[in-house]
């Protein structure tokens, strides 16, 4: 494809995309009252066990409706995931074949269950990150946290480690679609230990050292998952290809 077939490609995948997310955000919408009680809460039973003040305020006139729109967009997000991830597999590797075809079904059934794991995983973690960051300030004072600013602290953190969950799918599919090797995978190991320490550290607060480890453990461990599971399809696509040259009479590289 040339530059402009992609490009179009591209505009067609975000296309169908965001239409998705704009329908799960109209189903969305009826679910703001109760998604925003429960981010609310941490700071609420920080203010309770901490025997101080501590509230979420409105500083302007259209942040209220801001905020209400942000987590319906949100919500759209997540519901619309299956759809969104299959269209970024679909421009990542077009299904020319029937094994893509199958390969998109794979990620899918991977891809979606990884990235609402990984948004649980930040729902979990966000009243620690909450009450460790608020626990700060001094005792005789009031924490007043705007609206507009949590919000969008709390959604990035739980967006973000949804993505970061889904990744390592996106290696095995790549190396399924004979884009990676299991060997680069493994060879570029360093640099994934440091760019998943990198990703935690910003999602998670400096000081807040367990939870950011307890976020790594689970993403080091999804991408030697992915390696593993890389080297077993390289492993037995060498097999099949010499199966096939022997079969054939065609010499192999170590003969």
């Amino acid at each position: 494809m040339s530059l402009g077939q992609h490009l179009v490609e591209l505009r067609k995948r975000l296309t169908r995309a965001g239409a998705a997310i704009l329908l799960a955000a109209v189903g969305g919408w009826f679910l703001v009252d109760i998604v925003w009680a429960e981010l609310s809460r941490p700071v609420l039973e920080f203010a309770e066990r901490a025997d101080r003040e501590a509230a979420i305020s409105y500083t302007t006139v259209t942040e209220a409706f801001d905020t209400r729109l942000l987590i319906t967009l949100t919500l759209g997000v997540v519901i619309a995931s299956p759809i969104w991830l299959y269209q970024l597999w679909a421009f990542i590797v077009p299904a020319l074949h029937q094994r893509e075809k199958r390969y998109a079904i794979g990620f899918l059934g991977a891809a979606v269950p990884l990235f609402l794991a990984g948004c649980a995983t930040g729902w979990l973690i966000l009243p620690n990150i909450v009450s460790l960051l608020t626990g700060f300030a001094p005792d005789d004072t009031t924490t007043l946290l705007t609206a507009r600013v949590y919000l969008d602290f709390s959604l990035k953190l739980i967006i973000a480690i949804g993505i970061g969950f889904v990744l390592p799918v996106v290696l095995v599919m790549l190396n399924f679609a004979r884009v990676l090797t299991a060997a680069s995978i493994l060879k570029s190991w360093r640099w994934a230990i440091i760019a998943i320490a990198l990703f935690t550290a910003l999602a998670t607060p400096a000081a807040d050292v367990l939870s950011m480890f307890l976020l790594a453990i689970p993403m080091v461990g999804l991408y030697f998952l992915a390696a593993a599971i890389a080297t077993f399809h390289d492993r037995r696509v060498a097999k099949k290809e010499a199966a096939m040259n022997a079969s054939y009479g065609i010499p192999t590289d170590a003969e």
